[in-house]
């Protein structure tokens, strides 16, 4: 469905308006161009070090198989600690690897095992670095420049794909791969100061931090009771899977038509150069082209260009290709990104996005050991030909899933009707497990409306972090149903206020709707009590 706003969509440009937005996206700019920069080194000093076909194509999964393992811890992290401190030590984590890099570079100590190793610690720092920043991004511009916002993120990115790439293609030629990784570690710490420079909000509340491991079941269950981001993740992980096996083998690529290091370098700029353009006109043709429409066309002019670049005899027709595989890229990576953040509130937004990362890196990492293993055995043109036809076919196989379909959820704070009352007993914080009941009468004729409206009721509830839900209804008064939910305590219980959204309100007030009691629906709160009693439990303490 078309997503198109009453007013005008914004420029591309717009976000840049913003000081904050500005400084943190050159940030993030520059922490991109290191990432391509460590990439390209990397990829083609692996060629240097072996002839193994799979351990050059290992090269792009030792980086983004850390953001597949670490995802979810790292989103919990950003979740529940200041974003600022954090972001900024992915910055100097990044360093630093750069310059173990450089130095064992310099001294020739650098072997195929150790730079693969290293290649695997940057990988760390991206996995890192990814989902605070997502989270930041909404925090910092209007919803309605979101979507331009993160097109120039998208800029960002394939700007970087062009500079970092040229910049690391240039001191490869000219002066060496420890160059390459002595800038690497100075750009790190331009991001590092920009982002030092920026004085962040604090996240207000009375309640203190969530656990971390609380946290990351939470993530995960909000992601696992959200319809909308369960398709997404789909998409992105298929998307990525496919479109992998282009990235993965472009070394090889380039090798094959005999263009060497520049020439997978100019692949790689056209690539970024063809996303830049498409960036600069998504949020305009965003008003006139629903998200499904560009992840369809997307995937399928992917696959297309792809099997272009792999087929060209020549580097100057490669190079039109791979732009026209940057266009493609961008736009099917932008509408998911789009769609995941629209379906995210921003309590859980980090970690909602570090799965969304987890999915989309562990389908391209997952792509890109795959098809390096069918070019080691077969050829690159039929490993990058094979991965072409398998997108469009799984995208045929899953057309009805959208990502798009209706108007997203207000996902914007919102304040409950009611306050959690004081209790009248005394109850320790991590007291519990909590539960709660909900009594509603209704006409009995609106039955199988009110529970279509209560599964609804059971995603939400969960998505906030409730531990199990149920409806029951009364064996001697057709019409009388009892909601149950549990929270894991007292403070969990509490901090249900702070994630009540606009969408939440809404869902309450049609639920209301059907209650016909002369009151509002009576809630009961209950604690458990230990079954040793409450000496045995003061004793535990």
């Amino acid at each position: 469905m078309n997503q198109a706003a009453d007013s005008p969509p914004p420029s591309a440009l717009t976000p840049l308006r913003g000081a904050v937005f500005r400084m943190l996206w050159l940030a993030w700019l520059a922490a991109n161009v290191t990432m391509w920069m460590n990439e390209v080194a990397s990829a083609w000093l692996m060629t240097s070090l072996t002839d193994s076909v799979v351990m050059v194509a290992l090269v792009q999964a030792a980086s983004t198989l850390p953001v597949f393992v670490l995802g979810l811890p790292s989103g919990a992290l950003a979740d529940i600690v200041d974003r600022r401190r954090y972001f900024a030590l992915t910055q100097l984590w990044v360093a630093t690897v750069a310059t173990i890099l450089a130095a064992l570079s310099l001294t020739g100590a650098l072997t195929a095992s150790a730079l693969l190793a290293l290649t695997f610690a940057n990988g760390v720092g991206m996995a890192m670095r990814w989902p605070v920043f997502a989270a930041i991004v909404p925090e910092v511009v209007p919803r309605h420049e979101l979507s331009a916002a993160l097109a120039l993120n998208g800029i960002a990115m394939n700007m970087s794909r062009i500079v970092g790439p040229v910049l690391a293609g240039a001191l490869l030629a000219s002066a060496g791969s420890h160059y390459v990784f002595i800038v690497n570690a100075l750009l790190s710490l331009v991001a590092f100061a920009l982002i030092l420079r920026w004085r962040s909000q604090p996240r207000a509340s009375a309640l203190p931090g969530e656990r971390f491991f609380g946290a990351m079941r939470v993530g995960v269950q909000h992601v696992a009771q959200s319809p909308r981001m369960r398709v997404v993740l789909l998409r992105i992980f298929l998307f990525f899977l496919q479109s992998s096996a282009l990235l993965a083998l472009l070394p090889l690529v380039a090798r094959g038509i005999g263009a060497g290091a520049p020439g997978f370098t100019a692949l790689l700029a056209a690539m970024g150069a063809g996303a830049i353009g498409a960036a600069l006109y998504l949020p305009r043709l965003r008003h006139h082209v629903g998200r499904d429409t560009f992840v369809r066309w997307g995937t399928c002019v992917h696959a297309l260009a792809a099997v272009l670049v792999a087929l060209a005899p020549s580097l100057w027709l490669a190079l039109p290709a791979s732009a026209l595989a940057g266009v493609a890229w961008i736009s099917t990576a932008n509408s998911l990104t789009l769609a995941a953040q629209m379906a995210l509130p921003n309590w859980v937004r980090a970690r909602g996005m570090s799965i969304y990362q987890m999915a989309l890196m562990g389908g391209s990492a997952a792509g890109a050991a795959l098809w390096g293993y069918v070019a080691s055995q077969a050829s690159v043109t039929l490993s990058i030909a094979a991965a072409s036809i398998v997108g469009p076919l799984v995208l045929l196989a899953t057309r009805r899933l959208s990502v798009g379909g209706g108007l997203d959820e207000d996902m914007s704070p919102a304040r409950p009707a009611s306050s959690v009352p004081e209790p009248v007993i005394d109850i320790a914080p991590d007291e519990g497990p909590v539960m709660v009941t909900v009594e509603y009468l209704i006409d009995p004729a609106r039955a199988e409306a009110f529970n279509a409206i209560m599964q609804q009721t059971r995603r939400a509830r969960l998505r906030q972090g409730a531990l199990s839900w149920g409806l029951f209804r009364d064996t001697a008064l057709p019409g009388r149903y009892i909601e149950y939910f549990l929270d894991e305590n007292w403070i969990e219980h509490q901090r249900r206020l702070e994630r009540f959204t606009a969408a939440d309100v809404g869902l309450r007030e049609r639920r209301l709707a059907f209650h016909v009691g002369p009151e509002a629906p009576r809630v009961r709160r209950y604690v458990a009590e230990p079954m040793g009693g409450r000496d045995a439990q003061a004793a535990r303490r």
